[in-house]
């Protein structure tokens, strides 16, 4: 699967938005993508968890972890191409936790899957997390990576960082936005709940 092919499937489920968004990231944008849309088809949740599972089908991986919420869908079908258990983390008291009684051996060989990346914050949190569980975490995989521009350093270092469409996308600190200072309201499609000075309206 290519980036022409999922950026089709984003598309055709207006998961692909235009306009002006505070992102998960407290950042603001002309593009959000709202990816629960076409994960919402279970049939092009596979095609797209089977883009990604290929990608690692040579690196013998015991589990796939997804960020909650966005993470959870695709980490599971990545998890169902590969043959491997799924699995996810929360935050508690504002940081990434392992919970729901779920465990793995430590040195297990996982990947760490989310839906978007912006900064990559929260996946790095994950891999934080389960490197101090002893764990040996192969790289991170995105059904889209808003790159801040094209050929971009990745944000996961020299750890492999395997996006199945990258679309480099401006997004702008609040006081940056240039929709904001021509005051035009902004939407907050996401999940994540933000305090009011990180949005700056």
């Amino acid at each position: 699967m290519d980036g022409q092919e999922v950026r089709r499937l984003l598309e055709e489920t207006q998961a692909l938005l235009n306009g002006h968004f505070l992102l998960s990231s407290g950042k603001h944008s002309d593009k959000y993508f709202q990816c629960a849309r076409v994960l919402a088809s279970p049939a092009r949740a596979s095609l797209l968890g089977a883009g990604i599972g290929s990608r690692w089908s040579d690196s013998s991986i015991d589990a796939v972890i997804g960020p909650a919420i966005g993470g959870i869908v695709i980490a599971h079908e990545v998890a169902r191409y590969l043959g491997t258990p799924s699995y996810y983390t929360e935050r508690e008291n504002g940081k990434m936790t392992l919970r729901r009684g779920f465990t793995l051996e430590p040195g297990s060989k996982v990947i760490v899957v989310e839906d978007v990346v912006t900064t990559g914050g929260s996946a790095l949190e994950v891999v934080e997390l389960f490197q101090g569980l002893g764990m040996d975490v192969v790289g991170v995989s995105s059904i889209v990576w808003r790159s801040p521009e094209p050929n971009a350093a990745s944000p996961f270092g020299a750890r492999p960082f395997r996006p199945l469409l990258v679309m480099p996308t401006e997004a702008w600190d609040v006081a940056d936005c240039p929709q904001c200072k021509l005051g035009r309201p902004f939407h907050k499609p996401g999940s994540r709940t933000h305090a009011a000075g990180a949005a700056g309206a």
